[in-house]
């Protein structure tokens, strides 16, 4: 079988937090709160343990290339694609993807060309990156985290005793206990969902197709057609974080991965992820040669002793 993922088009979201409701609704995971956070829309702030999904939203003082004000009426993805109201974009369904690649509208002129005030908005639904190799997993002490036949990284419930190690394993912040019962919690990528034969909740409810869900290797090919598309619209700045190990070494590369506009940090994702457990053998070097030169200043002070005799 082979592995599943997820590949996040950030210049398709909309910020509507439609995945966001559907990953809750699914997975039964209670509400953060109803307090007002301060954070602009953003009213879960990051993922956590009862928040598997997160829509970020940030301001960017200034619009890149390609990005135009909305016309009345329509739904303004990040570059030039308009879904008139109540009539959403293509869905990613499970056998029947539409890549936004196909989708084709002209790019509406810029707030700069009407003299407005340079203002955007970068939106990305982050979620648990699902590593190739993952810190939580290598840490985990008990066996609960597993790699399902998906190649996804699952926690077992039942299984977690809280230690907690997964949680500073983890190079991107993302497991997260619970305060009730202390046990780590994190996306599953609705495993329920898959071993069913269907689509998960995010993915599915994603009006825009800014999430989409598949074969690892066709969504790779799927990201790479899109940054060529922007880089020809005249968006430059458009790469993808995490695709595979060249992209990501650090984790070997990731089964979410993401197409970004700016640098990772703006988007409160680390710039060089890597799994603690990496650097053990680097440890363990810088730890020998440490012994080995002590043994040598050692072993030079006591012939420096005899010689003075």
């Amino acid at each position: 079988m082979g592995a599943k993922g997820f590949f996040t088009d950030t210049t398709l979201c909309i910020g509507c937090k439609a995945c966001e409701v559907a990953c809750k609704q699914w997975n039964q995971l209670p509400d953060d709160g109803f307090q007002w956070t301060a954070a602009s829309y953003d009213n879960t702030v990051h993922l956590g343990a009862s928040t598997w999904r997160h829509v970020a939203f940030v301001e960017r003082a200034q619009a890149l290339p390609g990005q135009g004000s909305p016309r009345v009426g329509s739904v303004p993805s990040a570059f030039g694609e308009l879904f008139p109201l109540g009539q959403p974009g293509p869905r990613s369904v499970l056998g029947s993807d539409i890549a936004p690649s196909s989708i084709e509208s002209p790019v509406p002129e810029t707030a700069a060309e009407h003299g407005q005030e340079q203002f955007a908005w970068l939106m990305m639904s982050d979620v648990c990156k699902h590593c190739a190799r993952a810190g939580c997993l290598e840490a985990c002490p008990t066996g609960a985290i597993i790699r399902t036949e998906f190649s996804t990284v699952y926690i077992q419930p039942d299984i977690c005793n809280g230690c907690g190690y997964c949680v500073s394993a983890c190079p991107f912040g993302v497991v997260d206990r619970r305060e009730d019962d202390g046990r780590a919690w994190k996306c599953t990528l609705c495993y329920d969902r898959l071993k069913g034969d269907m689509v998960p909740a995010c993915a599915k409810s994603c009006p825009t197709a800014s999430i989409q869900f598949g074969d690892i290797d066709e969504l790779r090919t799927r990201a790479e057609q899109r940054v060529q598309q922007l880089h020809a619209r005249g968006v430059r700045d458009a790469y993808l974080y995490g695709a595979d190990a060249s992209h990501q070494p650090g984790t070997e590369g990731l089964n979410a991965f993401f197409l970004l506009c700016d640098k990772p940090e703006v988007y409160n994702l680390p710039p060089d992820p890597v799994v603690p457990t990496k650097k053990i053998a680097d440890s363990w070097w810088a730890m020998a040669s440490g012994i080995i030169g002590l043994g040598v200043v050692a072993i030079g002070a006591v012939l420096s002793a005899r010689s003075a005799k």
